[in-house]
């Protein structure tokens, strides 16, 4: 079992590296034609080459190509009437003959769209039509039989992504392009989330004076749940913050702590920044000075939110 496993494995590596000797100026037409498309790409295929066809497509819509996937039988039922002129299809088959493919030939040449086929048999019908054919033949499949789609899908795939790849990269596709594709994954989150969008605000941020009691400042946090306050002066600036660690080290320091002025025991230093800076800075500077709070301040000085390490925590930024 373990050494024809190994000698799958060695025929579709095989069949992959096969592959490179052939990317050549048919590999650069087709690319050109992906980044000249005004339209859609239009992906398509039948059975095994349908399901690679579907993970081109959805790649390609993924790093920056707007692309959609049909399914060739239901093409000929009506479904042609999503492809324009200005669109792109691709067309994925090992044989080149697929019938539900064939017959679309004419509706694609109809319309006017460009074609292009990856396929296993350069001489068939669907190459003999298309504008740009990519061979992606294999000598056999891996299947015992010689039936089973398995090199040929492997090789398929593996052309699929180096198309994909360079497309998106021709394209200068960058990083913050993949988060705005991507936003519910953790890269989206830490690119396209700001201070803003996670910061705590209206009661949620508690707000005091510096001339304020210990005592109505501690209520003041309580109040907004939150684990400190930031202190401002007669015009509203931020001054300082007070926190849940700052009580705890002034606790054996007077006897009577709550009746004091917050100004005389708050940090007047306070970590702060600006609500349009990116939560995964605000995630960075916490982690950097051992805080769990940073304020959040206007281009006045003044505290317009609290941002919580709690709070990136919820978000997945952290």
């Amino acid at each position: 079992m373990r050494n024809r496993a190994k000698q799958v494995l060695r025929m579709e590596a095989d069949a992959i590296r096969q592959l490179i000797p052939r990317v050549g100026r048919s590999f650069e037409q087709a690319v050109n034609g992906l980044i000249g498309c005004k339209g859609r790409v239009i992906v398509t295929g039948m059975g095994k080459a349908g399901i690679i066809a579907q993970k081109l497509s959805a790649t390609l819509a993924s790093t920056g190509t707007p692309s959609y996937w049909v399914h060739p039988a239901e093409a000929i039922h009506g479904d042609m009437g999503r492809v324009v002129r200005e669109d792109l299809v691709i067309a994925l088959s090992n044989s080149g003959e697929t019938e539900e493919l064939t017959r679309l030939l004419p509706v694609i040449k109809r319309i006017g769209s460009r074609l292009v086929v990856l396929t296993g048999n350069p001489r068939s019908t669907l190459a003999k039509h298309s504008d740009v054919v990519l061979d992606v033949s294999v000598k056999r499949e891996a299947c015992s039989l010689n039936l089973a789609p398995t090199t040929s899908t492997t090789a398929m795939l593996a052309m699929a992504d180096a198309l994909a790849v360079v497309v998106a990269e021709r394209k200068d596709f960058q990083e913050k392009d993949f988060a705005l594709l991507h936003p519910g994954g953790q890269l989206g989150r830490r690119l396209l989330w700001r201070v803003r969008d996670l910061m705590r605000t209206g009661a949620a941020n508690p707000v005091v004076r510096q001339s304020a009691r210990i005592k109505d400042v501690l209520l003041a946090i309580t109040h907004a749940r939150a684990g400190c306050a930031s202190v401002v002066d007669a015009h509203g600036r931020l001054v300082g913050i007070f926190t849940d660690g700052d009580l705890r080290r002034h606790l054996n320091a007077s006897n009577d702590l709550s009746q004091q002025r917050i100004g005389a025991v708050m940090n007047d230093h306070p970590k702060t920044i600006d609500a349009d800076r990116l939560a995964a800075e605000a995630s960075r500077l916490l982690r950097e000075y051992r805080i769990d709070e940073l304020v959040v301040i206007d281009t006045r000085h003044r505290p317009v939110g609290l941002l919580d390490v709690q709070d990136l925590l919820k978000a997945g930024i952290m």
